[in-house]
């Protein structure tokens, strides 16, 4: 009886781990297991033991950019009068690496050599030639058309994706990227909305950028090509904007997402070295998932950048919602939450610096920060600090942990983040950018 109640255990655990494991295959074959197993080693070789080397070149690059604003004469001037027509409109290091170029659109893949945070490094498609999405339709998941973004994303080698046009993308199954893919959005007005989202699942090296991103809801699944050379069975998507799985060095900039069914960026199943930077959050309740299981202990190398981000108008919750791994959330400006700001479980670590907190009215909801399946006498230990924080309206960050742990994700050569008094200027063009050629964008 003892025999057979521990079978009954196993399969019951077994079963209920499986989800989250397949995350929608309904065939775990030999390509997908193999896809697994190179995911993990290149997460491996992404997974930087000492993170505040990684913390302290992000606070660098953030200071050396607001210094030149600081005492450039003609900088400082458009800062305080408007910015000119025409002139460079780069206010932070990710953006003035690539955005003063007036002939960005004939040197797109400059902007390979600008991610910044966990996921520096990224290089997406710059190796590869250049994918021209000329057909916003996306009729045949199995037999994709030529000229498709499905098309695009599945190909082998490397690509720089951009579009020909302005589009509103209904996709019908989830769009499965392969590696060391570009989405690249700029020079046209792009919406993923009202189909599935878009799933990066043990894959490396990928870029999104640009793309307006709403309305995404659950679709049912079936047979969908994820290679040119494979075909499998996915299973209802959950209805996330972006769903990264498995996965290492990616980098997500200027995305404006909103009203998605489950997230609008979960990261999951020990991804790492992930920066998701210059984004506008609106309109949803459950906003970004980093680590998805308590139980799942590989999430303890994640390890994510969240920078320069405005979380605005119509949020709830999840700014993120953290488990396990490291996260750095720098200089993001936090106008708008209605239950909670930043939360977790399973001890992260969570170093915020250099953000701007601005409480709701709500009496009851001026704490940043929340705590889940845990006794403060649990959570106390966990380290979540707050370094140059601008609290208004009432905002409060709820610190835990060793008060000099902060020491040991610094050196004696980081500089520390720039004031959040400064915020409003960094992400001052989050989410999707209108740019036009010959022109900064």
């Amino acid at each position: 009886m003892a025999a057979r109640n521990r079978n009954f255990i196993f399969f019951l655990s077994f079963a209920i781990i499986i989800p989250t494991l397949l995350a929608h295959m309904g065939d775990f074959d030999d390509y997908w297991n193999q896809r697994e197993v190179e995911a993990i080693e290149h997460a491996n070789m992404a997974y930087n033991p000492r993170p505040e080397e990684v913390t302290e070149h992000f606070n660098e690059h953030v200071a050396r950019t607001l210094a030149e604003w600081k005492h450039n004469s003609t900088r400082r001037e458009l800062k305080m009068k408007g910015l000119r027509k025409g002139s460079c409109r780069a206010t932070n290091p990710i953006d003035k690496c690539w955005r003063c170029d007036p002939n960005w659109a004939n040197n797109r893949k400059r902007l390979a050599d600008c991610a910044l945070g966990f996921a520096k490094g990224t290089i997406g498609g710059k190796m590869g030639m250049i994918y021209v999405v000329t057909d916003g339709s996306d009729d045949d998941v199995v037999n994709p058309k030529p000229g498709t973004l499905r098309h695009a994303v599945i190909q082998k080698e490397p690509l720089w994706i951009i579009f020909a046009r302005s589009m509103i993308i209904k996709l019908k199954q989830e769009l499965i990227v392969t590696s060391d893919k570009t989405i690249d959005a700029r020079g046209a007005n792009v919406h993923i909305a009202y189909g599935a989202g878009i799933t990066v699942q043990f894959v490396k090296n990928v870029i999104i950028h640009g793309l307006h991103i709403h309305d995404i809801v659950p679709c049912e699944g079936g047979m969908i090509r994820d290679s040119v050379d494979h075909i499998g069975f996915r299973t209802k998507s959950d209805g996330d904007g972006i769903s990264v799985f498995g996965s290492s060095y990616i980098w997500i900039d200027h995305i404006s997402a909103s009203n998605c069914f489950d997230g609008l960026i979960d990261v999951v199943q020990g991804s790492t070295a992930i920066t998701i930077s210059n984004c506008h959050f609106t309109h949803h309740n459950e906003v970004m998932l980093f680590g998805a299981s308590d139980s799942y202990s590989e999430d303890t190398k994640m390890q994510i950048t969240v920078a320069f981000t405005h979380f605005g108008r119509g949020l709830v919750q999840r700014m993120p919602r953290c488990r396990w791994g490291f996260i750095h959330i720098v200089n993001n400006d936090y106008t708008h939450w209605l239950m909670y700001a930043i939360g977790g479980s399973s001890h992260p670590t969570i170093l915020s610096q250099g953000n701007r907190f601005i409480a709701p009215p709500n009496l009851a909801a001026k704490e940043v920060t929340k705590r889940d399946y845990a006794t403060p006498q649990q959570w106390a230990s966990w380290p979540w600090r707050s370094e140059g924080d601008l609290m208004l309206n009432g905002a409060f960050f709820n610190e835990s942990g060793d008060p000099s742990a902060t020491k040991k994700f610094s050196s004696q050569y980081m500089v520390t983040p720039y004031s959040a008094t400064q915020v409003p200027l960094l992400r001052k063009f989050s989410g999707a950018l209108t740019c036009f050629t010959n022109k900064p964008c």
